[in-house]
């Protein structure tokens, strides 16, 4: 088994909505023939995926019964040929003439589904933010809470602001352009392996901070040595296949108690939320963003609280919060992800986030998400008891 299985081979398809069943066929033997390939060279493959064009563009004139009618024929089809992600792509709500009511439909096309997942673009760099689609994707997310079963359907949802096409990771993934194949990589032990080597070279002891220069400079080592073999094979997949290669999401994704802060914690300074957080996080995305690789989507400091292990440890013990995450992601990576919410958190309070995620993602020229969980029936003191092979649980904090 690698080091770092492959989180998802991502194919972007070119075909508008609506799909048909040959589109998904296409896109699924591609996609299988793929995960074969990487299998018999040695990587170990999590996921394969479909990413979509937005749905509210392509359909934009299309009711909510016909639409509705269309996404469960769209399941059946992803049933058919064993596809277990795809997104719909995302809602355009920055756009200033986006009809919001739009966004109403997302619930119910979620709830009445398992493979898909949207998202709603609050922010881009060419129409800036939309302040006032905030409140009806608020709404979104309490309504996924509490229609699907754990509230688990905003694991399939997400805000995002100036988040850009033809990236791996879901929900955020959606599509434009000509067929695409993007990588997405559980890289949270590469990290880890590079620290380690580090501290054996210089004989240091686990407390003694590590120079971030040589953190960088190593992280990004690591990360070459391995991603490089990768990246040709993805680059003849995708050659053989007639789709470009769009690169790789670099994101050191966690998973559980492959954790990416437990990783961070080797720099030695301190437990994940001390000072000195913002600095290593800052150099860990140093080494992201200074390979010579092919990189597409996030490719920054994935921290998402109820995947990793960790993380979810350090925000149950108080050292981190909402705010202290969107700090960190000033010089890193994703926004707010899978942060455990209390079940009766008002509508005002997920707006008022989502709007500083937003406003963060504008203010830096940076891709930003949000993809929050209120826990149904859970209150603040209380945790999360989530029984998805996908998250851990944590405290409920205010």
């Amino acid at each position: 088994m690698s080091i770092a299985p492959v989180r998802t081979i991502t194919l972007g398809i070119a075909a508008p909505h609506p799909l048909t069943a040959a589109h998904i066929r296409d896109a699924a033997a591609v996609l299988q023939r793929a995960s074969q390939q990487m299998q018999e060279a040695g990587y170990e493959v999590q996921t394969v995926r479909i990413a979509t064009r937005p749905i509210f563009t392509d359909l934009a004139d299309w009711s909510s019964a016909a639409l509705m009618t269309y996404v469960n024929a769209v399941q059946d089809m992803l049933d058919d040929v064993a596809i277990q992600f795809c997104s719909l792509g995302s809602a355009p709500a920055a756009q200033p003439n986006f009809p919001l009511i739009h966004l109403d439909l997302i619930p119910d096309l979620l709830a009445a589904t398992t493979a898909l997942s949207a998202t709603v673009q609050l922010a881009t760099e060419q129409h800036g933010l939309r302040p006032e689609a905030a409140r009806p994707t608020a709404r979104i997310i309490q309504r996924l809470a509490y229609e699907t079963e754990e509230g688990f359907g905003n694991f399939r949802f997400a805000m995002l602001a100036c988040v850009p096409p033809r990236g791996p990771f879901f929900p955020a993934a959606y599509h434009d352009g000509p067929r695409s194949l993007a990588l997405g990589v559980q890289g949270a032990g590469l990290v880890a392996q590079a620290l380690h080597e580090l501290r054996e070279e210089q004989g240091t002891r686990v407390e003694e901070p590590l120079a971030l220069a040589l953190v960088t400079e190593r992280v990004r080592a690591v990360l070459e040595a391995f991603m490089q073999p990768l990246v040709q094979l993805g680059r003849a997949i995708a050659q053989a296949s007639g789709s470009l290669f769009e690169g790789i999401d670099l994101s050191p994704a966690p998973l559980g108690q492959d954790s990416i802060v437990a990783a961070l914690e080797l720099c030695g300074y301190g437990p994940f939320g001390s000072p000195g957080t913002l600095a290593v996080a800052a150099a860990i995305t140093a080494a992201l963003k200074s390979t010579h690789l092919p990189s597409c989507g996030y490719s920054g400091l994935m921290l998402p609280v109820l995947e990793d292990a960790t993380l979810g440890q350090r925000w149950s013990e108080g050292l981190v919060n909402a705010q202290t995450l969107l700090l960190y992601s000033s010089v890193c990576g994703t926004g707010l992800d899978t942060v455990p919410l209390a079940g009766m958190i008002g509508t005002e309070a997920i707006e008022h986030l989502l709007l500083d995620v937003a406003t963060l993602a504008l203010r830096l020229h940076k891709p930003l998400s949000a993809r929050l969980f209120p826990v149904p029936r859970r209150v603040v003191g209380e945790y999360t008891t989530f029984t998805s092979p996908y998250l851990t649980n944590a405290l409920i904090r205010p």
